[in-house]
């Protein structure tokens, strides 16, 4: 299937699955050249859990497992993310309902979070629900079992351009541009 879908010269080994905030710069934050990463980015960085029907996000996703082939996925949260701060805030989102409905996808982690307010607790909460999210869909999940993909966990901090690993004691810090 790979061979029929792939457009030649299109490899990446990573697939990055960010905010769409503009300062969440995926080739910033892990120094890659173009065509190293194939990216996804939504508000708060979501990942729905897999459903059958048509889905932007569940397809790019397996386009990138199973005909890229990538061997990493790494789902990035970010400091001061606007979507988990209307979250831990209970900001009125009545007026805008289709992002209401999008961060839904993050009731687990605000389940999660002991302290209501605490966007920090809350960002890191969510990269952990969403990878949980994103082990559901069918390509994650086979991949995962042949052992042929690693997920991580990573919160990048804005001011400082540092990124920790969650589920480990890893901190990274990249030189800014």
């Amino acid at each position: 299937m790979g061979h029929l879908l792939q457009v030649q010269g299109d490899a990446p080994h990573t697939l990055f699955i960010g905010c769409s905030d503009a300062r969440v710069v995926p080739e910033l934050i892990t120094a890659s050249e173009p065509g190293e990463l194939f990216v996804i980015r939504t508000a708060g960085n979501i990942v729905p859990a897999y459903a059958p029907g048509s889905d932007g996000v569940a397809a790019s996703i397996e386009y990138a497992v199973a005909v890229l082939g990538v061997s990493d996925i790494v789902l990035c949260g970010h400091s001061g993310c606007g979507a988990m701060t209307a979250l831990a805030e209970s900001h009125d989102l009545s007026g805008a309902p289709a992002v209401a409905q999008w961060l839904q996808h993050a009731d687990a982690a605000r389940a999660r979070t002991a302290a209501r307010g605490d966007v920090r607790a809350l960002v890191r909460q969510n990269v952990l629900a969403q990878l949980a999210n994103l082990a559901t869909h069918p390509s994650v999940a086979g991949a995962l079992a042949e052992g042929t993909l690693t997920l991580h966990g990573w919160v990048y901090d804005i001011a400082s351009g540092g990124v920790e690993a969650l589920g480990g004691h890893a901190k990274v810090t990249v030189p800014a541009a």
